[in-house]
């Protein structure tokens, strides 16, 4: 009989639906209140939405999780002047105040989602009445507040408007001005609020000494030179800020903070005290990269930040390249030295020594070269810079069966505009234009001798596309290029093969292999010639997803000739797609081309992989 109930039992378990387990899972629907940016920061507000994959929780932190949202969901509709909003949440139809949903989620089979709705009654918006503000300002500050009677409640805008106040004293000599937040009042018969700002002036004050604290190798006459403030001249809060980045800006310091004194010193100004932390002086990076026509490279660098205590930057650099490119005939080398002198002379001007050693063998030649430069660069605006220099380069160069031996002589001069404002290449740009245009007049010792002329304009531009979309800043972004360069002075074969120009690579136009557009020699068609003129350019449409992955959509075209004059027949057109993996130091790329128009010697398709954008 025992026997018999035991197995009742048992299969009566087995029969029995699976009861909800530790965690519950759930879905949630945040019903919109027909505003996106009020819809977008209230989902980002929901713990119920935000924690829902993150913190799995048991039936009964799911209830405590969703009381606890309506007080965090009223509070972020209020702070867009709803006051008297109401937030009501159900779980399977039943409100979060409903002492049986306990037992109703308990019940629930196990691998069933628990169903979360949110719905929202904005009530009558706030707006502001009467703004009062307790001190004397100085002339033209009340109205960087911002804030008029009859403006909607908005949290933010008023916070801001508190910010602009203090700002606008800070910038008028007023360092030891305060600001506190305002006091609201409700009126008792309106929607209204009337606000009250206490603000203390302080007074007017210059800049006092300045001091500079936490330099181990670094020497203080560098950081006196390099920011622009004085003892004595009118207090400025952008000033002093601006000069915190200009000394961020060298490069060798991790971090650079600024404490302000608490009251006048001897001068009769507020003290400045900066504190800088030294980065690392010596650095060791590899790095790596392979596309199907050029093959893969790698190679380290190494750097010391602050040679002799002057954010002097000495960078040795060796990389192993052209391993196993469908346009490489064999594995190549490319070292290099630099030390750059910054503040070289003046501020904003740097002096960069340059020299280093080449090997590579292609399709179109092989060279073999050894190179030196001497560059000066002077940065005019944050956005204009203007460099000048000279170099050497003694190369051999064979090209179809022909050895030939120069020695160039080349005095480079460039123009660059870049209103990006990212601190380097690397970075993902996603607004403004970069544009960098060289003239290089060159003598060419060898056989036979030359002089020519080479100038070269590059441009890309870069628009961000949450103004046209409902999306975050930089999830959509369209990138464009242009190139075109020409050789006067010379003629085809005149000009050393390594100064002439080519396309096709990732650098002109993807989908054809590396120097494939263009033309070649009658007597082998694989071995490109190159020419005295290039034109090229390329969009690429680039989206996020997520944190850290993107996509990428692509269409390059240009033709290489004697004349920068379009020639139907000739120009090439490349398309393909990528995907981006987004890190620190930049995104890591993968870029699949195709060719429209191929050729016996191009490739079906080419692959590019790579650290940072195409362009």
């Amino acid at each position: 009989m025992r026997q018999a109930l035991f197995a009742l039992v048992l299969m009566a378990a087995a029969l029995a639906p699976a009861r909800a387990a530790d965690p519950q899972g759930y879905k949630v629907d945040i019903a919109s209140v027909g505003n996106g940016g009020i819809d977008s920061t209230l989902k980002a507000t929901s713990d119920l939405e935000g924690l829902r994959k993150a913190a799995p929780v048991s039936p009964f932190g799911l209830i405590a999780r969703a009381r606890s949202d309506i007080d965090r969901l009223k509070t972020a509709l209020e702070s867009f002047g709803y006051y008297q909003s109401t937030v009501t949440i159900k779980i399977n139809d039943l409100l979060v105040t409903n002492p049986s949903l306990g037992d109703v989620l308990v019940a629930l089979p196990k691998g069933t989602d628990a169903r979360v709705a949110i719905s929202l009654k904005l009530g009558p918006l706030y707006h502001l009445g009467r703004i009062d503000i307790d001190a004397d300002l100085p002339s033209g500050v009340r109205k960087t507040l911002g804030l008029s009677t009859g403006d909607p409640a908005v949290a933010a805008n008023v916070l801001a408007g508190g910010a602009r106040l203090l700002t606008a004293l800070e910038e008028r000599g007023y360092a030891f001005a305060k600001v506190d937040p305002p006091v609201a009042y409700e009126a008792a018969d309106t929607p209204t609020l009337d606000l009250k700002f206490h603000v203390e002036v302080g007074a007017h004050v210059n800049i006092g000494e300045i001091h500079f604290r936490g330099m181990k190798r670094t020497h203080e006459p560098l950081l006196r030179e390099r920011v622009l403030l004085r003892t004595g001249q009118p207090y400025s809060a952008s000033a002093v800020e601006h000069a915190r980045r200009d000394l961020l800006g060298l490069g060798i310091f991790s971090q650079v903070t600024l404490t302000l004194g608490t009251q006048v010193d001897a001068t009769g100004g507020v003290p400045i005290t900066f504190r800088v932390r030294e980065r690392l002086r010596h650095t060791i990076s590899l790095n790596a990269a392979y596309s199907s026509d050029l093959g893969g490279s790698a190679g380290v660098t190494w750097t010391d930040r602050n040679v002799f205590g002057h954010a002097e930057q000495l960078t040795l650099a060796a990389s192993i390249i052209n391993a196993g490119g469908s346009d490489t005939t064999g594995i190549g080398y490319d070292t290099s030295a630099k030390l750059l002198l910054p503040d070289f002379g003046r501020r904003d001007q740097s002096l960069l020594f340059t020299v280093g050693a080449l090997k590579q063998q292609l399709q179109a030649y092989d060279q073999t070269a050894k190179t030196s430069t001497v560059t000066l660069t002077r940065k005019l605006t944050s956005m204009w810079s203007v460099s000048a220099g000279g170099s050497t380069i003694d190369e051999q160069i064979v090209q179809e069966g022909s050895s030939h031996f120069y020695t160039l002589l080349a005095t480079p001069l460039s123009v660059t505009f870049d209103s990006t404002n990212l601190p380097s290449p690397l970075d993902d740009p996603r607004r403004g234009l970069r544009t960098t245009l060289t003239l290089t007049p060159t003598l060419a010792l060898g056989h036979p001798n030359a002089r020519f002329f080479i100038t070269v304009i590059k441009a890309s531009a870069y628009f961000d596309l949450n103004h046209l979309f409902a999306i975050d800043p930089g999830r959509t972004v369209l990138a464009a290029r242009g190139l075109a360069g020409l050789a006067k002075g010379a003629g085809e074969f005149s000009l050393p093969p390594d100064q002439r120009f080519y396309g096709g690579g990732s650098a002109t136009i993807r989908g054809y292999g590396y120097q494939k557009v263009g033309p070649t020699f009658p007597n082998d068609p694989s071995t490109p010639i190159g020419g005295t003129a290039i034109t090229a350019g390329g969009v690429e449409l680039r989206q996020r997803f997520g944190a850290n992955f993107g996509a990428a959509l692509f269409m390059d075209a240009g033709q290489v000739s004697s004349s920068l004059t379009a020639l139907p027949g000739e120009v090439r057109v490349g398309y393909g797609a990528g995907i981006r993996y987004y890190t620190p130091i930049g995104p890591l790329r993968l870029d699949f081309a195709l060719p429209t128009k191929r050729g016996p010697n191009d490739d079906a398709f080419e692959v590019y992989i790579g650290l940072g954008q195409a362009f």
